[in-house]
């Protein structure tokens, strides 16, 4: 399967892809799957702080805003994001990786969003930061789903399988070719980053409480403290969205519960 065939077909579906995740997933203790040879692996970072930099609280309320379709609120989370110091492409980067979560339309109502946001601060002499482009090639084919697999296992802390996946494999190959594979080897976001993305836009939508909890411990995994993660609670509290607020509240309740359950 080739990087643009991936993509072509994955459409409208991947919406609802990651969230499958949380639904009849088991991540099976041993070692992760093996990685293609000469690739630079992603560092997990261990957390620095217990608390979130400014800029990484911006990107729940971005995310939250834009699964709600809630533009007011969007224009003001993205000027609170640029403000403290998310670049233009770090922006872009999560309204493009959102499309998997919360669909097409609203990623593309969102970058609409975030380029009038631009065009206005720079007419109010606002020079945003543009960031940079990835740094490295996404591998096609083969070693694009490997990378993917990979990705995709350490993330979820163990190789991906449950009745879901046997049912419909194709839709691993999706998540492994498309969301892990070209999304997340793009090293112009971090995966902390990309994860308080993805905990912010499943808060907001109903409904996906399981997956909401696959992904709260996932942002564990790559270096966020339950500290953080409490903080984007908060976050997302303090700005009006209480239902969201409580929903990413119990998500990390029960994913803190189930990782002192295994120790």
């Amino acid at each position: 399967m080739t990087k643009t065939s991936t993509a072509a077909r994955c459409g409208t579906a991947l919406a609802t892809l990651f969230a499958l995740l949380g639904t009849g997933l088991s991540a099976a203790s041993g070692s992760a799957a093996a990685e293609p040879s000469k690739r630079q692996e992603a560092p997990i970072a261990t957390p620095a702080s217990d608390s979130l930099s400014a800029k990484q609280q911006a990107i729940p309320l971005i995310a939250a805003a834009m699964a709600t379709s809630d533009m007011p609120r969007l224009r003001d989370a993205l000027n609170q994001g640029l403000d403290a110091g998310l670049t233009i492409s770090e922006s872009k980067e999560v309204l493009v990786q959102l499309y998997a979560y919360v669909g097409f339309p609203r990623s593309l109502n969102a970058l609409a969003e975030l380029m009038n946001v631009v065009q206005a601060r720079k007419e109010r002499g606002v020079q945003d930061a543009p960031g940079r482009a990835p740094s490295r090639a996404i591998p096609e084919g083969d070693a694009l789903r490997a990378a993917g697999t990979a990705n995709q296992t350490r993330i979820a802390g163990g190789p991906v399988k449950g009745p879901v996946f046997d049912f419909a494999p194709v839709i691993n190959q999706y998540l492994q070719a498309h969301l892990f594979g070209d999304i997340f080897e793009r090293d112009n976001l971090d995966w902390q980053s990309r994860e308080l993305a993805t905990v912010g836009a499943l808060a907001a939508t109903p409904g996906v409480e399981a997956q909401l909890r696959s992904h709260m411990a996932a942002s564990m995994r790559v270096g966020l403290s339950a500290a953080q993660l409490r903080q984007t609670v908060h976050v997302l509290k303090a700005r009006g969205d209480a239902e969201a607020g409580r929903r990413a509240d119990e998500a990390l309740d029960q994913a803190l519960a189930t990782a002192s359950s295994r120790k």
